[in-house]
């Protein structure tokens, strides 16, 4: 009886929201024009929830979706807590004890490919393209400097390759000092997007092995994990030398005077995906009008996000001590269309942080493949694995069968225009925008781990 009343409640709770908002709004989408009706009524299994987040500037759809009512729009009541690690994370999505959460995109795949604690996540949403970059102490850009080539009004060519880097490394082995960078897990975007940067120039940034998950085998680099928020004071310690790390994590090294980033993931690869939100499939399957609810909420904070004239109050939201905490001034050098590598050397970015366009929320299937050939280049994976086995794993994870249903309802609604649904396989066209210009075809991945000189090789 309980449940019923629970339910009744949020039916009629939705109901009453529809009436309020029963007026007609037309609003502008770039050059399209959508009109906003109120949000379709689904019976929600779970209107009380719980999603946990980590302090970066990416987890700003949660912040969004709750500041401006979207989640509310949806029948929903949520509640959203910081936690510590991503491992945190991770172990409290699986126990249960969060109802889903933003999580690094490499997570719920390694859960579901065997490296790590295994279990089954799903994910329907992307959060946000690109983000990061890779910062490296002031002592080691004065080394790196001199190696990077020069434009006409004498500040540094971007974007700068590891090469510039492969001298200071063996000078500092020389000096009988191993060089050492951080990143933020084994299996995030960061630890892939250094691994990728340094090996491009030819540094091996290590191994894993099944008896090994330090991933140091062999390495000129030595990487390991620190948590993002502690990533300034750790390189100001002298503990690491450098490190990958998303906003406002590097541009707090700049505003600190510590560090310079030297490259950013735009320039690694090209609108690469970054976070995702995720929820287990037992969640999912128990609760599926509640997840298509959470991602239509998701998706119209992405496109509230990708507004540029929004971005100022953004900056603000995610300044708050519940969300990332950080100064404004430090949040809106990456968010509002630029970036500062160098003190005083603050470019133009405007994608630096991508919520919505290029169909950003999206869960590409070619993008979690992405993530599947790099743990295996990197023996996360220990085993060569068939063609096949990629795409079988990564339809059980990625779930853009969701994101179509809440997309549909919001072109019902006229939240969001037709064309924004991508006509797709969920496979994106082959591409060389990575740094070293290397193809990747997410349909050919074994070919793909064999096209580099460093990393595992398979038939």
């Amino acid at each position: 009886m309980k449940a019923l009343i629970t339910k009744t409640t949020c039916i009629l709770s939705v109901s009453l929201l529809l009436l309020a908002s029963c007026g007609k709004e037309k609003k502008k989408d770039g050059t399209t024009e959508v009109e906003a009706t109120a949000s379709k009524t689904l019976e929600i299994e779970k209107p009380q929830l719980t999603f946990g987040f980590i302090k970066l500037t990416d987890m700003a759809p949660l912040a969004i979706a709750k500041e401006k009512g979207f989640f509310e729009d949806e029948g929903l009541f949520v509640t959203v807590e910081a936690q510590s690690n991503w491992k945190n994370v991770l172990d409290r999505v699986i126990d249960g004890q969060l109802d889903g959460s933003h999580m690094l995109a490499g997570q719920p795949i390694a859960a579901g490919a065997g490296f790590g604690r295994q279990a089954e996540l799903v994910t329907a949403y992307s959060m946000d393209l690109n983000g990061n970059g890779i910062t490296v102490s002031n002592d080691v850009w004065a080394k790196m400097k001199p190696n990077v080539p020069k434009g006409a009004d004498g500040k540094p060519v971007h974007p700068i390759k590891a090469d510039a880097l492969k001298p200071v490394i063996t000078e500092y082995k020389n000096k009988g000092n191993a060089f050492k960078m951080g990143m933020v897990f084994p299996v995030s975007t960061h630890n892939y997007e250094i691994r990728y940067w340094l090996a491009a120039a030819g540094i091996n940034p290590g191994m894993y092995t099944a008896d090994n998950v330090q991933g140091q085998i062999g390495a000129d680099v030595l990487l390991s994990v620190t948590p993002p928020p502690q990533m300034p004071a750790t390189l100001e310690a002298g503990t690491i030398y450098g490190y990958c790390v998303g906003e406002p994590w590097n541009q707090q090294a700049v505003f600190k005077g510590i560090g310079v980033p030297v490259v950013t993931n735009y320039d690694i690869w090209k609108n690469n995906p970054e976070k995702v939100f995720v929820m287990t499939k037992k969640f999912v399957e128990e609760n599926p009008n509640t997840a298509i609810a959470v991602t239509k909420a998701l998706i119209r904070a992405g496109k509230w996000l990708d507004e540029p004239s929004n971005r100022a109050e953004a900056v603000k939201i995610l300044s708050m001590p519940q969300y990332v905490g950080a100064d404004e001034v430090v949040l809106a050098n990456s968010m509002t269309g630029t970036f500062e590598f160098e003190k005083g050397d603050k470019r133009d970015m405007p994608d630096f942080n991508v919520f919505y366009k290029y169909n950003a929320t999206y869960p590409f299937y070619s993008d979690g493949i992405w993530f599947l050939t790099q743990m295996r280049r990197w023996g996360q994976i220990p085993d060569a694995k068939a063609k096949g086995w990629y795409e079988e794993t990564i339809k059980k994870i990625y779930r853009p069968d969701i994101w179509n249903k809440a997309a549909a309802l919001l072109v019902e609604e006229g939240k969001i225009p037709a064309s924004d649904i991508p006509k797709t396989d969920g496979y994106k066209p082959a591409t060389t925008d990575f740094i070293d210009g290397t193809k990747y075809d997410a349909k050919d991945p074994i070919g793909y781990i064999n096209s580099f000189a460093i990393g595992n090789k398979d038939k």
